[in-house]
């Protein structure tokens, strides 16, 4: 979840663009616990796993097989809000505190910039992390500057979540390619109660996921390979009206303004949506919900072809500021394991970063949409990934919330976007 993604815009890609790793500092040897805000990743006790709500459950049975092998380095689970924005805000906060009350943080993808340039987290040891085997967009992820900050542990990228009987019952031969195409299934069969399209448009992480996902699959960038923001062009603004558009027509319903993930999910659980767009972590949940045996997920659509979904996830951080980081450690590679990684896919249907996991056959036969979602995470564009990523999302999300509304016209949200990104970029 977003799964919700943090000076200048020219570090905006830097997460995305790093393509080699240099020696990070080493060590999980044993200490004292007196190793709060340094870079030696040493000392052994408790510690604690700091993340949004834990939907699944399944991360405190993971904490608790942990826990059963390690007496002496029990973990806890503290669980933020389910908002992206508030759980950031709360471990900003944390950080700038200097408190040892945070120990391994799941971070957003979107947060490595900021957290690293900012030194709230440590550098982690790259030869203790066969990173061969992760996806490589997932790699890319926790890098900052040539060295890696955050382990891969979950990915995400965008999927179409669609009524099977719906879109069999409107003579469409399968999911929709386009937009076009969806809007033909729904005057069809959204009735009654039924509304067509869903995603995330609460002024939150979520809007400027949706947002960025509409203008790449229109061919545009949010920034472009530099890092500049490019959001005042034609295929941004066709991006963007098809939002507007959707909601003025209501292709997407009003209510949907207000929906974050869970907001969204829970429609399309109670029949209230032909198409939504969510993360994978909706699967499992929706196999015990109303649409049981009524939905599969497909690529995104765009104007003319499949789309461009936007790439999420989360990785694992040491907090600089934490005692006992060896155990941290020790954890982080516990958690991105292969045996746990495939043991949550397979309680959640959260994606995993690690690559031969999408051709296991019993994750295939639980989860047929596998080869969907990895060719959907390796065709993923990533969000800016700014060291101030706070403004620079705050600065998308106002102006396509105001756009959404009716309170600024498309033209005027992407002329406001591309100033204030401007700004920031001269900053």
């Amino acid at each position: 979840m977003a799964t919700p993604l943090r000076k200048t815009l020219r570090c905006v890609i830097a997460a995305g663009t790093v393509a080699a790793l240099t020696a990070a500092c080493g060590g999980g040897d044993s200490g004292s616990g007196s190793d709060a805000a340094s870079g030696e990743l040493t000392g052994r006790g408790p510690i604690t796993l700091v993340q949004g709500k834990d939907t699944s459950g399944n991360v405190q049975k993971q904490v608790d097989a942990w826990n059963a092998q390690h007496p002496n380095e029990q973990v806890r689970l503290v669980e933020l809000p389910e908002e992206a924005d508030a759980q950031r805000q709360q471990m900003v906060q944390n950080a700038q505190a200097k408190s040892d009350a945070y120990t391994v943080l799941n971070l957003d993808v979107v947060w490595t910039a900021e957290f690293a340039a900012n030194r709230w987290i440590a550098p982690l040891p790259q030869d203790q992390f066969n990173l061969s085997q992760f996806l490589p967009p997932t790699v890319r992820t926790g890098q900052y500057r040539g060295r890696l900050y955050a382990a891969p542990w979950k990915t995400d990228a965008g999927l179409l979540y669609y009524r099977t009987d719906l879109v069999k019952k409107a003579g469409a031969s399968g999911p929709p390619k386009t937009w076009d195409e969806m809007k033909q299934i729904c005057d069809k069969v959204a009735k009654d109660g039924v509304s067509c399209y869903g995603g995330q448009f609460e002024k939150y992480e979520g809007l400027t996921v949706n947002f960025s996902e509409a203008v790449h699959s229109a061919g545009g960038a949010v920034v472009d390979d530099q890092g500049k923001p490019n959001v005042n062009t034609p295929q941004a603004k066709q991006g963007l009206e098809f939002l507007v558009q959707g909601f003025k027509s209501g292709f997407i319903p009003k209510q949907a303004i207000t929906y974050k993930e869970e907001e969204a999910r829970r429609a399309f659980e109670k029949g209230g949506l032909v198409f939504l767009r969510q993360w994978p972590y909706q699967y499992a949940l929706s196999t015990k919900s109303d649409v049981k045996d009524k939905f599969d997920v497909a690529p995104l659509p765009g104007p003319n072809g499949p789309g461009a979904p936007t790439l999420g996830g989360h990785n694992l951080a040491i907090s600089a500021f934490a005692k006992n980081k060896a155990t941290a450690l020790d954890f982080i590679k516990y958690l991105t394991s292969a045996e746990q990684e495939r043991a949550n896919m397979l309680a959640s249907s959260e994606a995993p970063t690690l690559a031969a996991l999408y051709e296991d056959a019993e994750l295939k036969n639980k989860y047929p949409y596998l080869g969907v979602l990895k060719e959907s995470l390796l065709k993923a564009k990533p969000r800016p990934e700014a060291v101030r990523y706070g403004d620079v999302t705050k600065a998308i999300q106002e102006n396509a919330y105001a756009a959404l509304t009716g309170a600024k016209s498309s033209d005027q949200a992407l002329a406001d976007m591309q100033a204030q990104l401007g700004k920031l970029t001269q900053q």
